[in-house]
């Protein structure tokens, strides 16, 4: 899960694709300084060890850090870079930026982990594919270190029918007729089939689902499909997806699912961090 070095250097020459020209033009040269950065708040650490390496990567030392999953509170120190201050300053925002997110996420999904396993321990968080574009890389790093984990990954390794696959038929039946030898072909992946009713969820169940995913419904309907699948498929899942935040996730949690799934993490906002800095003697 680790970024790459390739991927860090990407991000650097995005945000300082020449030099720093505001620490250039002060023309203070030959200072060694330490920068700290630290937390306002109480937070999940994510992916410092990338903002640590992208100090390394510019040219300084990394005289402390924590590890990516560790709870941290307010006032506490995340990482401390030590170097040129030319180098430091570049390092400086591109490494508080990156943690001001991945941080921010990890909070919020370490946050909703907590509030569900309360009512439901069995009960797991699955983020969506909806990440940010070009950057699903990072925000899986961030959440999977609070404990999130991912729904799909992409279109490639799991098997999700929607309403929009089962459009592909001419009719509902022709749909249900094919599902046999759809389950067939699934040897190593579950079926997992998104359903728009309690009827329609129990049709599926009979023509072998392995997983049901319940979008925008109701708590009270959740429940009763749990009851239902728990007397007659126990050895299927209920995934409950549309609209979860943290404010409603231990509600649809308490209802016995295996998992709800989430796209808010995604947009969780920034962690407050602020950064030390102070110039040292050379030795």
């Amino acid at each position: 899960m680790r970024l790459s070095d390739q991927e860090l250097l990407e991000y650097i020459r995005e945000d300082i694709p020449y030099f720093d020209l505001t620490t250039h033009l002060l023309d203070v040269k030959g200072k060694q300084g330490v920068l700290e950065i630290k937390t306002r708040e109480d937070i999940v650490v994510a992916c410092v060890e990338e903002a640590a390496r992208m100090g390394e990567l510019l040219g300084c030392e990394v005289n402390q850090k924590l590890t990516s999953g560790t709870q941290l509170e307010a006032g506490g120190t995340l990482l401390e870079l030590r170097g040129d201050t030319e180098l430091l300053h570049q390092a400086w925002r591109v490494s508080q930026i990156l943690l001001e997110y991945s941080c921010g996420m990890a909070t919020a999904a370490y946050k909703m982990v907590q509030d569900v396993k309360k009512l439901n321990p069995k009960c797991e968080v699955f983020v969506t594919r909806k990440s940010f574009p070009f950057a699903k890389r990072f925000v899986m790093r961030s959440l999977v270190c609070a404990g999130v984990l991912p729904h799909r990954l992409g279109l490639s390794e799991s098997v999700l029918i929607f309403d929009n696959h089962r459009a592909l038929y001419d009719t509902p039946e022709e749909f249900e007729a094919a599902l046999p030898s759809i389950k067939e072909r699934c040897v190593e992946k579950k079926l997992v089939i998104e359903a728009d009713s309690l009827e329609d969820a129990k049709k599926m169940l009979s023509l072998g689902a392995d997983v049901i995913q319940m979008d925008k419904t109701t708590p009270e309907v959740l429940r009763e499909l749990v009851e239902y699948k728990n007397q007659n498929y126990p050895n299927t899942k209920i995934l409950a997806a549309g609209g979860i935040n943290r404010k409603n996730a231990k509600e649809f949690a308490a209802t016995g699912i295996d998992a709800v799934v989430t796209s808010s993490l995604y947009s969780a906002g920034l962690s407050d961090l602020t950064s030390c800095f102070r110039v040292v003697d050379s030795v």
